[in-house]
């Protein structure tokens, strides 16, 4: 039990710093912000582009007023700064610079006013939060974002009975099937989309929900109950969607997953080394044989050869990008339909499409091969650090026999399924997808120790007393 003195002189107790409520109520700003990111489409659903522009307006004020007032954040923000995110700082701006030559500067300039805004919350969450709390709060924003698309199927499919548009559009006469925020498919065998409006986004999210909730429960943040229902919540969710992308992603971490873990338990460099060429020799082989029966692997998955339509977008964004190849034509994630640029240059499902959906197309259409290189330069730079916070063994002194964090396999998995869902969408770009990419990239850097908790040494059995030979 907390005992203190009661001498005059003596301080008042005060409680950590990490439970005051102050504390808490950062906590809970966070979990707002990261459900707020999430649901970037069904905020546009209901309040329109221009309401989500003034919410973004709000939370970047409130923010900075935190940033600013808390002198606990200001002090980290001070001691990470030397080692700030200065690729991806670079990239921000980088797109900024791009306004001057844009062939479409309006569009530029909003959109490089999001990214400023997505990029400058991610740094903050990063100097405002331990690792144990980024982990804590990516666990509360998945459960409310499932939480929340499941209950929102079941009001559509029990009380509405009938698809829902969107709010801003009216009545529209024979709407498209992709305008719907929800087609009412959960007693039915079509894919559902959740809160998020979009069946491929949310499974997306199923699969960044099961790679935190595991990783929350191994590492005591979190009840294995609860834990186990929101797990088969989410599971229902991930198959309902029905998305080959969210699949093709899932296996990928699993296989990261799977060679972390190999590759960490490996005590000689030797050991690695076999390891790294056994997993190189798997990947390139797996692409390999995916490239050769793609076309079968595609109908298994319910797509097309062509990724539904996907390679015909990338030709003609190559083909557009290919006119400005060194800078490219200017910023612009996402591509805002309303622009007289992008309204009816591609078309799917009769609407304007509003990204390349590949991340790395779409950065050599606006920022030619300038973007890519700095994109590239800036991802290796995190891999690199994610990966080996993964399989190093926590050292800063001459103990080397620290235990390992499940934290530390957080960076590595959240990156992998960003980067494998990179190829063939553009969302790591934008919204909450470039928020995960910052914070990651700012807490890597900068904080490395701290994923590695707990930090207590394996313990040694004693050895037993060597015999003391009998006098003769």
């Amino acid at each position: 039990m907390a005992q203190h003195s009661s001498h005059p002189i003596a301080a008042a107790p005060t409680p950590p710093a990490r439970e005051r409520t102050a504390r808490l109520w950062l906590r809970a700003y966070v979990v707002l912000v990261l459900v707020l990111a999430m649901c970037m489409g069904a905020l546009n659903n209901v309040f329109g582009a221009e309401g989500v522009a003034v919410l973004l307006g709000v939370c970047t004020v409130i923010t900075a007023l935190i940033w600013t007032l808390s002198p606990v954040i200001r002090q980290a923000t001070a001691q990470s700064w030397p080692r700030a995110p200065w690729a991806f700082l670079g990239y921000t701006a980088l797109a900024g610079l791009s306004i001057l030559w844009s062939a479409w500067p309006g569009v530029s300039a909003a959109t490089w006013f999001a990214l400023v805004v997505t990029t400058g919350h991610g740094i903050f969450l990063a100097v405002a939060l331990s690792w144990r709390e980024v982990a804590r709060a990516l666990v509360s924003a998945c459960r409310w974002v499932l939480g929340l698309s499941l209950g929102f199927e079941l009001f559509v499919s029990v009380v509405l009975r009938r698809p829902v548009l969107p709010p801003f559009l009216g009545d529209v006469e024979d709407p498209s099937t992709q305008l719907y925020w929800s087609r009412d498919n959960l007693f039915t065998s079509g894919r559902i989309q959740g809160i998020v409006g979009n069946s491929n986004l949310l499974g997306m999210l199923c699969v960044l929900a099961l790679i935190v909730f595991v990783i929350a429960v191994v590492a005591g943040l979190s009840r294995r109950g609860v834990t186990l229902a929101w797990l088969i919540v989410t599971l229902f969710l991930l198959v309902r969607v029905g998305s080959a992308t969210a699949a093709v992603i899932a296996f990928a971490v699993l296989l990261v997953a799977a060679a972390a873990i190999a590759v960490r338990r490996s005590h000689t460099l030797r050991a690695r080394r076999n390891w790294y060429l056994l997993f190189g020799a798997v990947a390139v082989a797996g692409l390999a044989a995916a490239l050769i029966v793609r076309e079968r692997l595609f109908e298994l998955l319910g797509r097309g050869g062509d990724l539904t339509g996907r390679s015909e977008i990338w030709a003609r964004v190559v083909e557009r990008a290919n006119e400005r190849p060194a800078f490219g034509w200017g910023f612009a994630t996402p591509w805002l339909p309303w622009d007289p640029h992008f309204d009816g240059w591609i078309i799917d499902h009769g609407l304007s499409v509003f990204h390349a959906h590949d991340m790395w197309v779409d950065v050599y259409l606006q920022l030619g091969v300038v973007g890519v290189v700095v994109m590239a330069a800036a991802l290796f730079a995190l891999v690199w650090r994610a990966w080996f916070l993964a399989v190093d063994r926590p050292r800063w002194d001459i103990e080397s026999r620290r235990e390992f964090s499940p934290l530390s396999l957080l960076p590595i998995l959240v990156v992998a399924a960003l980067l494998v869902q990179g190829i063939t969408e553009s969302r790591p770009l934008m919204e909450w997808g470039w928020l995960l990419i910052v914070l990651l990239a700012t807490k890597t850097a900068a904080d490395p120790v701290l994923a590695s908790e707990p930090i207590t040494p394996r313990r040694r059995r004693p050895r037993p007393a060597a015999a003391t030979p009998a006098p003769r």
